[in-house]
């Protein structure tokens, strides 16, 4: 099992900044993809960004350019930092863990942390 714990959450103005931070506890496969996910009031959770082991990533377009996903496989935590916030961006952000032992995919959240971006 693993555990997931998000910190970093909070209140800034439009055009500020914030990193997340995302703190695992367990054991951590190098197969394992750590991602974060967002759900704006209203809407559907979506994928933010993504970062293997060996730190390939992936970013939803919106936020390309903006957002820089890095992980630490020694402290096993991964981080978000987001650049030039807008109202858009404001959502629970959610850390993940998808582990593919054999075929089945599993996926481990965190509880969510709060970003509010003000105009």
């Amino acid at each position: 099992q693993v555990q997931l714990m998000e910190s970093g959450g909070g209140l800034v103005q439009a055009g500020g900044s914030l990193r997340l931070s995302c703190t695992a506890s367990g054991r951590i496969f190098s197969t394992d993809i750590m991602a974060w996910y967002r759900q704006p009031p209203g809407k559907q959770r979506e994928l933010v960004a993504s970062i293997t082991y060996g730190g390939r990533t992936w970013y939803e377009s919106s936020v390309n350019g903006r957002f820089s996903i890095s992980r630490d496989n020694a402290k096993s935590t991964m981080y978000l930092q987001m650049n030039a916030l807008n109202s858009e961006d404001t959502a629970v952000y959610y850390c993940n863990l998808a582990r593919e032992p054999s075929g089945v995919t599993f996926h481990f959240w965190g509880q969510g942390t709060q970003v509010t971006v003000s105009s």
